[in-house]
């Protein structure tokens, strides 16, 4: 027993556990696993279940790491489910009948990690050299960002959201009635100038200045999560999940035949969790839409709460209205009237011929500071843009509503 070293094997494992769980995201150290070997070999393995809080009690520090350390241990240590997915990737013409399930937070993140380098022992594989004229051919990349939501599979889809993870997201500030110290203020601080010649009794008074303090004015979302917007709803929760991590004050709502509230959901640090923590609190996910009837409600419950200090609203919808459109109009108006920008993007914009025909776009058009589209990442970029710098000439709504005046005139 003393020749096989049981104890150096267990070792090398920990080490080579804790370097995929730091190659998925999580912080750790060399102390932490020197003390997570010293940990194992005091307590011992009794089971599986010991095992695992053994490690978890030393290597998991925050509560976000919980997902990525259990999926981690469930794929390192040869549990049931990834010998079954072996077995059925290696044995094609067997029939899979195990139970779909969704996917767990975190696992694509801790699968690449945990089994990366590991395609180089392989020999290498021998592609053909093609000539090409290259020309008139543009890069992946370009090609990506050009291309439809809706008609993205899977790997693009996955190559999106890391693209929009890495967006450079709008710095936009709004002036307070607070103030701030500044020594290059234009302001005398009267209250800062009492202080310091209170220290020194009277005897020096020296000018202090201050200056209007600069916040990040709050973003509200309301997203549709009907059929035909659920895709671009989908998307569109990792640019939010991105920004709710870089500023405060961001919340989100989406309706379908109803209003959800996930802005908690969506501050989750992991973006798999926070999604999967919000499909599993709508109820509502690509059935019919009540837009008028969600934003009186919107406005009637959270409006107060959610839209102060000069609030952007960001509308994702296609404006197509289920039921009577009665209402919408002064919903919208009384929602454009409680923000300082109303922002609506429709991915219906995606089509050169777009007109406002719908009853419901032609209700809601004329409340809103800007129309634009949101069915791919240039857009996205564009968005991000927009906060920043303000709003542009090509997205005004009155352009759409001076079209279809025009044709039906």
């Amino acid at each position: 027993m003393k020749g096989s070293q049981p104890e150096g094997r267990i070792a090398d494992n920990i080490v080579f556990f804790a370097r995929a769980l730091r190659k998925a995201g999580m912080r750790v150290g060399p102390a932490s696993v020197k003390d997570a070997i010293e940990a194992v070999l005091t307590a011992g393995i009794g089971g599986r279940d010991d095992f695992y809080w053994t490690l978890h009690a030393v290597l998991v520090t925050r509560h976000e790491d919980h997902a990525t350390f259990d999926e981690a241990f469930r794929l390192y240590w040869k549990s049931r489910e990834l010998v079954e997915k072996l077995l059925a990737m290696f044995s094609p013409v067997a029939v899979d009948n195990a139970e779909r399930r969704k996917p767990r937070a975190a696992e694509n993140r801790v699968s690449q990690a945990m089994f990366e380098g590991r395609q180089d022992g392989r020999p290498p594989r021998e592609i053909p050299e093609i000539e090409i004229d290259a020309r008139f051919t543009v890069s992946g990349s370009e090609v990506l960002r050009g291309k439809d939501f809706a008609q993205m599979n899977a790997d693009e889809l996955t190559d999106a959201r890391k693209a929009i993870s890495e967006l450079r997201l709008p710095f936009d500030t709004v002036a307070t009635r607070r103030f701030k110290a500044d020594g290059s203020g234009r302001r005398i601080d009267p209250r800062a100038m009492m202080r310091m010649a209170a220290r020194t009794g009277g005897e020096l008074i020296l000018p202090k200045f201050r200056s209007p303090r600069e916040i990040h004015p709050p973003l509200v979302v309301l997203a549709d999560i009907s059929g035909s917007m659920s895709q671009y709803t989908r998307i569109f929760l990792h640019f939010l999940h991105a920004l709710t991590e870089k500023r405060r004050r961001v919340h989100a709502f989406v309706f379908g035949t109803r209003l959800t509230n996930l802005t908690r959901q969506m501050r989750h640090r992991d973006p798999d969790a926070a999604l999967a923590d919000a499909s599993a609190v709508v109820k509502d996910w690509s059935g019919g839409t009540r837009i008028g009837e969600t934003l009186g409600e919107f406005n009637r419950l959270w409006s107060r709460r959610v839209l102060g200090q000069g609030a952007v609203v960001l509308l994702i919808t296609d404006g197509l209205e289920r039921d009577h459109i009665e209402g919408l109009a002064q919903e919208m108006e009384r929602l454009h009237k409680s923000c300082r920008r109303l922002i609506w993007l429709n991915p219906l914009l995606r089509f050169d011929g777009f007109e406002a025909r719908a009853r419901g776009v032609k209700a809601m058009l004329p409340h809103v500071d800007e129309f634009r589209p949101v069915h791919n990442l240039e857009a996205l970029a564009d968005l991000c843009a927009s906060l920043a710098r303000g709003s542009a000439r090509d997205v005004d709504p009155r352009r759409w509503l001076d079209i279809g005046a025009a044709r039906a005139a």
